[in-house]
């Protein structure tokens, strides 16, 4: 009797790695811009950063994941929206500062990796890279039997972006008087989805393609609604200082967001 030990007898698959990094590569590539220096594959992904326009250029940073969100995805088998969720979310957390974004790295664990559910992934994040003007530099995906149940991942995102120390968003000039607007969603965006899950899946027993009358889709289209990015809507407006403050409206919603920029003394009346 011969016992064999390898990663595939421990249940990690290279070729289907292998196969699915090549369709990251060709994804990646379509985001690319003079600025990178490196091929994805690079221990580290370079950034040739141009900041001759800024006087004092300051790099902001964010990481962020898709939360529960997750859960829909396997449901339905649609693994192309939740990749660009990720984006615009992270997108926005920098917004709010006045960073444009310049690059972008992902995170996607699974216990087998699918190259077609992880090239959709990639695709998603591809469209949010590019609609933002962000590289997509690099990332990680980790294949981990046992780890995960069959058909499941986790993805995560980190972006760094650019805002001149001058034209920095802190809410700092937030005065009494000032007035508050506020931006619509186009759904839950990336928050919540515990308690919308279990409103729609367990208290009225809709199924992933319930047709829900009142919302015009099924239930499923519904929770997959994208994140929305706010980049195009306000990029315009960083120059003109009429803007004092942003908050991005995520875990936690008004009541905790909004007071993460307001100076002390002061209070936001909806």
């Amino acid at each position: 009797m011969t016992t064999e030990f390898s990663y595939r007898a421990a249940g990690v698959d290279i070729d289907s790695a292998n196969e699915a990094k090549e369709r990251i590569k060709r994804l990646a590539r379509e985001t690319f811009t003079p600025n990178v220096l490196t091929e994805i594959g690079s221990f580290g992904g370079m950034f040739r950063a141009d900041f001759s326009q800024m006087k004092d250029p300051v790099l902001v940073s964010s990481a962020d994941g898709v939360g529960t969100k997750l859960r829909v995805a396997f449901m339905t088998g649609i693994h192309n929206t939740v990749g660009y969720d990720l984006v615009c979310h992270c997108v926005n957390d920098i917004l709010v500062q006045g960073a444009r974004p310049l690059f972008f790295l992902d995170y996607v664990a699974a216990g087998k990796l699918v190259p077609d559910t992880i090239a959709s992934i990639i695709e998603g994040l591809a469209r949010g890279c590019k609609e933002a003007e962000c590289v997509l530099i690099g990332g990680e995906t980790a294949e981990m039997p046992g780890f995960y149940n069959d058909g499941e991942y986790d993805v995560a995102g980190f972006i760094v972006g650019v805002v001149d120390r001058a034209d920095i968003i802190d809410g700092s000039r937030v005065v009494p008087g000032d007035v508050l607007i506020g931006l619509p969603s186009v759904g839950l965006h990336t928050n919540g989805y515990s308690l919308a899950r279990k409103l729609f899946f367990e208290v009225a027993g809709f199924e992933a393609l319930t047709v829900v009358e009142e919302l015009g889709c099924t239930a499923s289209q519904e929770l997959l609604k994208p994140h929305r990015s706010y980049l195009p809507a306000l990029s315009g407006l960083f120059k003109s200082g009429v803007i004092k403050g942003l908050a991005h409206i995520t875990g936690g919603g008004l009541l905790e967001n909004i007071p993460r920029i307001l100076p002390e003394g002061t209070t936001a009346e909806i």
